[in-house]
């Protein structure tokens, strides 16, 4: 008995279309839904990204940028100019506070993107059905080790982060940071760089600064001490030395300069050679010194004028004559 068997592709193509539907309907989950899911985790952490950068910016506008009415505060009316000269160069600030702005906004929205990728990955990864368990433990591992051996490097990024918070200091500004001393020329996350007097150029670790003395920030103060006679009219001296600081301030040159009066603040200390008087006016930042060298040529000049004497130390000699040796240099000669 013979069989005629159907040709091969009339039998082969039913067969052969049932199996890739049984195949993709077996296989719809991993070829749709997870792709899916994927591409909605995506989404969504690129909206919550442009969401948070949004906030980090209006945040730190916010904080580092006060407004029209804080800008120029209401103070007391009073006799002297200061408030007009604590308040001369509102360009500065206002450069130095957009330039905190952008710095502590990049940090934040680089933070933010590393958060949001590294929960992106994780999510991605559990999806597509990788254990998460030994990749979080081989993580904590590393960022543990990584932790022990960058203490100091992550002490100075979190230092230098809480400078720019706090406006300590900035670009430009003369500051005392131990054996640093001159004028800020860089402020980073890590490092400043403060150039001296001689010119040399610091490179310092923000997590190895512990104390800030800023010279630049709303005012300094010119102080002099005036040494007199002790047989001088400490009243004259007074009047001296106010008049003399009243004519400074009446100069155009300073009239921007003093923030307000010069007082004589009284006798600071008796010494041997005299009395000391001291004379303090309050000024402009960083023209301190150029105000007390004025001051001092005007004073002494002053005290000229007025015949008080500027004492000098003075030192007293015994002189013991022995008439014995007086006698007998008489005998050898």
């Amino acid at each position: 008995m013979s069989h005629t068997l159907p040709p091969t592709g009339q039998v082969a193509s039913p067969q052969l279309a049932v199996s890739w539907s049984d195949w993709f309907g077996d296989h719809t989950e991993a070829l749709i839904g997870i792709p899916l899911r994927i591409a909605l985790i995506v989404v969504i952490l690129l909206v919550l990204r442009a969401l948070a950068k949004r906030a980090i910016t209006r945040v730190v506008k916010g904080v580092l940028e006060p407004s029209g009415g804080e800008a120029e505060p209401r103070r007391p009316r009073r006799s002297t100019r200061g408030a007009a000269v604590l308040h001369r160069d509102r360009s500065r600030a206002r450069q130095r506070r957009e330039q905190r702005a952008r710095t502590i906004g990049s940090v934040l929205s680089s933070a933010v993107t590393i958060v949001l990728f590294m929960v992106g990955v994780a999510m991605v990864l559990d999806q597509v059905g990788i254990a998460l368990g030994p990749l979080l433990a081989s993580a904590g591992v590393v960022g543990l080790a990584i932790g022990f051996g960058a203490q100091s490097l992550v002490a100075d990024y979190l230092s230098g982060l809480l400078i720019m918070v706090e406006d300590q200091y900035g670009v430009g500004d003369s500051v005392d940071l131990g054996e640093a001393i001159g004028e800020v020329e860089h402020v980073g996350l890590r490092l400043t760089h403060v150039r001296d007097l001689n010119g040399g150029l610091w490179h310092i670790r923000n997590g190895e600064i512990l104390r800030v003395r800023n010279d630049s920030q709303e005012w300094a103060r010119a102080v002099l001490d005036v040494a007199v006679a002790h047989d001088a009219d400490l009243d004259t001296v007074y009047r001296v030395l106010e008049e003399t600081g009243r004519a400074l301030r009446e100069e155009p040159e300073f009239a921007d300069v003093l923030l307000e009066e010069p007082s004589v603040w009284g006798v600071q200390s008796l010494d041997a050679d005299g009395v000391l008087v001291r004379l303090a006016v309050k000024t402009v930042p960083l023209q301190q010194w150029g105000v007390t060298r004025e001051l001092r040529r005007r004073v002494k000049d002053a005290l000229d004028d007025a015949g008080i004497e500027i004492p000098f130390p003075r030192r007293t000699v015994w002189v013991r004559t022995d008439q014995a040796d007086t006698e007998a240099e008489a005998l050898t000669r």
